[in-house]
Order: structure tokens, then C-alpha cells, then sequence
């Protein structure tokens, strides 16, 4: 099969992050082609502070080498920038006269740094922190001069006056607000960092309004609005960024403050896509790793054509290292009207941890000096957890290494540490148990985690240390999901409970199973049901999904195979009635020429001259995905069978809700193909799907005849 080309405007980590999650799903299916306007390979644009600082080198930051590209077949043109998307055409060009055709492409064309623009900001000596090539001319800068100041207050500000210290240079800080980094934390957790930042030697200037940056040719130094200067040989504007949207804009794209995307992450134009810090989804435009990485994996599967329910938004946190003090925030890190907090203040040991509650439910957290409970309060917050749960947590007793071996203890397996690159806890302890790992290093480098941001660095740190003190205690088993938070138990362990016990109700088997909560709740209440209801076809238990309207047959052409209508007809009062996982949607097409709806659809039948194609696992409707060719069958009754087979096994292994194209992703039509064409299986799935038909008869049967004593014993 040909390959789609795609292309890619942009070579940074969001952009990237999703061709990599693309390569993971379908290697196979896209020449993939990148555009990069940096004559470098993907790097962490993040860790540019511990180069500028002297911790590391532009080696070190390198996410993917040359060589990466090569092993993937990526045509990588780097030092190139993309001008102009001819969306009709669907050709890009670029400012060395190139031009290459897609079929589908993706603009992670990221953000831009803004420049404020004051008298002088054109002077020599005035420069961003936003690249490589930023980071050098600042090296270079302190070489030759001493005085530096950096216009703002924020993380990225801060990161580059500890550079800059680091390169011998004299800094002031100079920020608009009364306290610095007041986008991520609040006042107190401010005052805490500030003085730990004066301890090291910055300088700040607060509330300060910058009128005017003086010199002749070279910069000399800032006059502010309030009359007073301050001395500058550099001067480094780090007051934010802004979503690089002209690209989009001069192509028709449509743009708000970012290029406006959907939930899966499309453009007003067709097949085209926007990633990362160029995006505005839902009015929001994030600059943060770990929602830039979620989007990435939502396209990754939108351009695979892979199911996905879309990207809803995120939570923002912020984790992060300031000059070597842990900081963290996430949600709502203000008190309100409407919030009440819980605080902790150790001023001897630089510490401080707040958490706010609304109406009994966690909804924001900042922490500061010691941030390792971080990844359990981001999970609490995202599912805005009961205030009971928190309490369970040692955030309130003291930091100490027993503080923290308690807390690591606490954490649950599938508790996600990294949450860049969803790394659990149970993924980073196994991983250093069975590679032997020793140190945060080699951890990052087997798990990624740690690998972007770096701001869940104290957490590994702790899980590492834990794990090798405990080593010989521990033992894994392969994650799997759990029905809800209503129990531990997943999926395939309730069925196999549920099969040794004899449990007619879901009640009950909450009770006997040891559900958190005694009624369950909308997730599990009818996964139980349907699971009962399938393992004990007596019980009768009311089910939601059942086969759908859909089996009929399509217009017949000349070349139709007949009795299509009648095969139909059969399909649906045969199978009508039977409860599965998730709805199912069945067609009948009596030949090729008309038969594309039955390569949609969960079951579908295409005539074919001598027989019938059964294709199985498709999806119509807004998102559509063509199903996968289970076999070839030569009459009726033989489709009929094959069907009994395959709904059978669908409704024994799959989980409630689960899509027959999910379960088949997750199984692999190899597989099903094996249970269903060995014979003696086939008959046995056939003799349990007519035993529970047989069941709902009775129960159908029954129904009708108490309904009718009800009624003839009406006074």
C-alpha cells in the first residue's frame, strides 16, 4: 500500500513528541517529511537554563540525533522555514524554494518571544532567551561584560539570571508585580524563593516600569518610568511568549490569539493540524510539557485513525527547579471567596505547602522547599477528590526521609509521576528493579521520566531510593485498568470473581468484592450488570447496549449476491436482543459497488462474487474508521455463524464500554481470527451465544406472562 505523506512544520517537542507516538501506532504508514527552522535536531528547549548555567551541554538536551531521523526514514530539513500552505493544492514552500506535497500536515510552528517595545530595544547587547542561538550570544555577552539585567520575574526569567550568575555576571532582576512568579505561586511561597534567589546574588528591582533602555550603539543601561536607572552591559527580556501564528494566518487558517483547533486538534481546513504552543483549543493556549505531549498523542491517533474520545483541556501545574529549589503548583493556587486552605509553613527549613479546598473538594496546591507529594495532589485535584482522600496524605506531618519513604509507600502503582510523559510510579520501580537502575540518570534514561521538564526529578529521586532499600520485597505484575475508583480490582479480575462466585446481582458483588463505595456509581453499576448478565444469561439483568438498527441491506446492483435482503432480515431477529459491551452496528451490502457502509460498521457483510466478506471492527458516524477484513465465507449460514462466533467472544472478553475497534486493537484480529476458525472453539462460543438468546426468550417470555396476571388480577 502507498504511503500518506506527511509533513511536519516545526522540529520542536511537541511537534516531534506526536511523530514519535505515530511511529509507535503504524511505522508503516507515512512518509514522513520535517521542516525545522533551528539547524539542530529535536532538543529540550526547557533545559536551555542548565546550559546557559554550565550543568549541561547542547549534546545532553538533545531528545532525538541525527541518526533518529535516518532510523525512522524522516526527511528532516533543518535551517528552513516554512513561508506558505496552499491548502488547495495541499503543497507547502519554504524560504529556500522548496515545495513538498501532503496528504496530511501538522503546523507545531510553537511560540515566539515577546519583545517589549521600548526606545533602545533595537541596541546591541538587548537579546531574548528563547534558543540555542540566544543561549550562545549571552556566553559569549558575559566573556567580555559583568552588569546584567533581566526584564521579568517569571520561571524563565529566573532561570536565566541564575545563568547568568553561573557565568560570573552581577544581576537584577526587574519585575512589573510586587512578587515574583505570581503566574505559579502565591504570595508567601514568593517571598520564600525571593530570599533564597537574594541568598545566591540576584538583585530586584519590584514594581518597576522600564521607560527606556539607554546607550549609544551598545546598551548601557534602563531608565524607569519612576525617574531611577539601573546599570546594563545586557539586557535580557524574558517577559513571555506568544503563539506563532503567521504561517497560519497568511494561509487562511483561521487564528485567534493561537490557530484555532477542535478537540482533535484540526483546523478550519482539512487535513490540516496545529500542535503544542501554536494551539488555542477551547480558547486556551498552553505552554506547559505535559498538555503539549497529551495533545500530541490525541493527533497521533486522529492521523492513525485510531478511535479517540478527543482532548478535553488540562489541569495546569506546574512542577519545576528554580536555581535548585523545588517549586510546584497546580489549579487554582489563590484563595477566593470560595476556597479555604490548609497551610504549613516551615520557615527554618525554607518549606511551604498549601492546599486549597472547594466545597469539600480539592481544587489547587502549591508547594514549596519539598514538592514530593506533588504527583499524588495533581491526581487528587484532576478528579477533584474529596477532602477525606487528602487527609490520607503526609503533606501535613514533617519533610523528614521518613516523611518521604511514608509517602512513596503510600502511592498507588498506576499513580503517574511523570506527568510529561505519564510515567507511573509502578513503571519507574519496575524499571529499576529488573535493569538494576542506581542512579536518577539511568532511570530517565530507561523510563523518559524526568526526561522533559525535569520538575519530577525529587520524586524519582525518592521512588529510586525506596526501591533500592526495598528491593527484595517487592514483586509486579502487568498494570491493568480498573473498572473506577470504586474498587482496585480491573476489568479481567471482576469477570474472573464474578465467574467463581454466584452473584446475581451487582450489589451483591460490590459487597462480596469489597467496593470503596456500597452503591458504586454510573461506571461500574452497569459494567457489573452487563458482566452478571453474560457469565449467568438466567439472571435477565436489563442491559443498555444491545445490537443496533443497522443490519439492513443496501440497494442491490446487477452484480448483487442474492438473498441479501433476507441475510439481513436473519442477522437482526437473530441477534436483536443480545446484550454486548458497547452498541453494535451491523450492514449487509450485497456487492462492492455500493458496499463502503459495510466496511464501517462493527459487523459488516459485503457480497462478493461466490460468497460474502465479513469486515469487522469499523466505526461510522463523525469519526470513521474502516474495519478490518475477518474472513470470506461462502453462504448464509456460514455468516451466521461467524457472527454468533464473533459477538460471542466480543461480549466474553471485552470490557463494558469497550468498542469492538478498541477490543480489536487491543487483542489483534490475529488473534480473533485464531478463536474464531478453530473449530471446536467456534462451536463452543456458538452453544454460548444461543444459550444466552435462549435465556433472554424465557425471561422476555416471562415478562409478558407476569405482566398479563398483573392485569387479569386487577380489582
Amino acid at each position: 500500500m502507498k504511503k500518506k505523506k506527511l509533513v511536519l512544520v516545526g522540529n520542536g517537542m511537541a511537534g516531534v513528541h506526536c511523530i514519535e507516538e505515530i511511529l509507535n501506532m503504524d511505522r508503516e504508514a507515512f512518509e514522513i517529511t520535517i521542516f525545522g527552522r533551528e539547524p539542530h535536531p529535536n532538543y529540550n528547549r526547557i533545559l536551555l537554563s542548565k546550559v546557559l548555567q554550565g550543568d549541561t551541554s547542547i549534546e545532553d538536551i538533545t531528545i532525538n540525533d541525527w541518526n533518529w531521523y535516518q532510523q525512522n526514514q524522516i526527511q528532516l530539513f533543518t535551517g528552513e522555514t516554512v513561508v506558505k500552505i496552499d491548502p488547495d493544492r495541499q503543497v507547502v514552500y519554504t524560504d529556500h524554494k522548496r515545495h513538498v506535497a501532503y496528504d496530511e500536515l501538522i503546523i507545531a510552528t510553537g511560540s515566539l518571544p515577546f519583545m517589549l517595545p521600548l526606545p533602545g530595544a533595537d541596541k546591541i547587547g538587548v537579546t531574548a532567551f528563547r534558543d540555542i542561538k540566544d543561549c550562545e550570544k549571552m556566553i559569549e555577552v558575559s566573556q567580555q561584560y559583568k552588569k546584567a539585567v533581566v526584564i521579568g520575574g517569571g520561571l524563565l526569567g529566573l532561570e536565566a539570571a541564575r545563568g547568568l550568575l553561573n557565568l560570573g555576571m552581577e544581576v537584577d532582576v526587574v519585575h512589573i508585580f510586587h512578587y515574583i512568579m505570581e503566574r505559579q505561586i502565591d504570595p508567601a511561597a514568593s517571598k520564600l524563593l525571593q530570599r533564597e534567589l537574594e541568598k545566591q546574588g540576584m538583585n530586584f528591582l519590584l514594581e518597576k516600569h522600564t521607560e527606556k533602555i539607554i546607550g549609544r550603539k551598545r546598551v548601557e543601561g534602563l531608565r524607569f518610568t519612576d525617574g531611577t536607572k539601573a546599570a546594563a552591559d545586557l539586557v535580557v527580556m524574558a517577559v513571555g511568549i506568544r503563539p506563532n501564528v503567521q504561517l497560519a494566518r497568511d494561509s487562511n487558517i483561521l487564528t485567534n490569539r493561537g490557530i484555532v483547533v477542535d478537540d482533535y486538534l484540526q483546523t478550519n481546513v482539512p487535513h490540516v493540524y496545529a500542535v503544542g504552543e501554536c494551539a488555542e483549543h477551547r480558547g486556551m493556549v498552553y505552554g506547559l510539557v505535559a498538555p503539549l505531549y497529551e495533545q500530541g498523542k490525541v493527533l497521533a491517533k486522529k492521523i492513525c485513525g485510531i478511535e479517540e474520545k478527543g482532548y478535553e483541556g488540562s489541569v495546569l501545574s506546574t512542577q519545576l527547579k528554580v536555581s535548585g529549589v523545588d517549586v510546584f503548583s497546580a489549579g487554582k493556587f489563590m484563595e477566593g471567596d470560595d476556597t479555604k486552605s490548609l497551610k504549613v509553613l516551615d520557615e527554618v527549613n525554607g518549606i511551604y505547602k498549601k492546599v486549597l479546598i472547594r466545597d469539600n473538594k480539592m481544587v489547587g496546591a502549591v508547594l514549596f522547599g519539598d514538592i514530593r507529594e506533588s504527583s499524588n495532589l495533581l491526581g487528587l485535584i484532576n478528579r477533584q477528590a474529596d477532602i477525606s482522600e487528602f487527609k490520607q496524605l503526609p503533606i501535613l506531618h514533617s519533610s523528614g526521609a521518613a516523611a518521604g519513604e511514608e509517602m512513596v509507600a503510600s502511592m498507588p502503582d498506576h499513580e503517574v509521576v511523570c506527568v510529561c510523559n505519564t510515567i507511573s510510579k509502578g513503571a519507574i520501580m519496575q524499571a529499576i528493579c529488573k535493569e538494576e537502575l542506581t542512579t536518577v540518570e539511568q532511570v530517565r534514561q530507561c523510563t523518559k521520566a524526568s526526561g522533559s521538564c525535569g520538575g519530577c526529578r525529587p520524586l524519582v529521586s525518592s521512588i529510586l531510593e525506596y526501591a533500592l532499600q526495598h528491593e527484595s520485597e517487592l514483586s509486579f505484575e502487568e498494570e491493568k485498568e480498573t473498572i473506577c475508583s470504586c474498587t482496585a480490582l480491573s476489568h479481567d479480575a471482576v469477570v474472573q470473581e464474578l465467574k467463581e462466585g454466584s452473584f446475581t446481582t451487582g450489589k451483591a458483588a460490590m459487597k462480596a468484592l469489597g467496593w470503596k463505595t456500597e452503591e458504586g456509581c454510573s461506571d461500574c453499576r452497569p459494567a457489573l450488570n452487563y458482566y452478571i448478565s453474560m457469565i449467568h444469561p438466567a439472571v435477565g439483568i436489563k442491559e443498555e447496549y444491545r445490537i443496533g438498527k443497522h443490519s439492513d441491506a443496501s440497494p442491490c446492483c446487477s452484480f448483487s449476491m442474492p438473498g441479501t435482503d433476507e441475510l439481513a432480515i436473519a442477522l437482526e431477529k437473530k441477534f436483536e436482543s443480545l446484550p454486548t459491551p458497547n452498541s453494535i452496528h451491523v450492514k449487509v451490502s450485497p456487492c462492492p459497488c455500493n458496499g463502503a457502509e459495510s466496511t464501517i460498521q462493527d459487523f459488516g457483510v459485503m457480497g462478493v462474487p461466490g460468497g460474502w466478506d465479513l469486515y469487522v471492527g469499523g466505526h461510522g458516524g463523525s469519526r470513521i474508521r474502516v474495519g478490518q477484513l475477518l474472513c470470506t465465507v461462502r453462504t448464509e449460514k456460514e455468516v451466521l455463524e461467524m457472527a454468533g462466533a464473533f459477538l460471542q467472544y466480543y461480549r466474553e472478553t471485552a470490557y463494558y464500554s469497550e468498542s469492538t475497534s478498541e477490543w480489536l486493537e487491543r487483542l489483534g484480529i490475529q488473534h480473533v481470527r485464531e478463536i474464531l476458525f478453530e473449530s471446536e472453539r467456534r462451536t463452543e462460543l456458538l452453544d454460548q451465544v444461543e444459550i444466552a438468546l435462549s435465556a433472554i426468550q424465557k425471561n422476555r417470555e416471562k415478562s409478558v406472562q407476569d405482566k398479563t396476571e398483573r392485569v387479569g388480577t386487577y380489582p
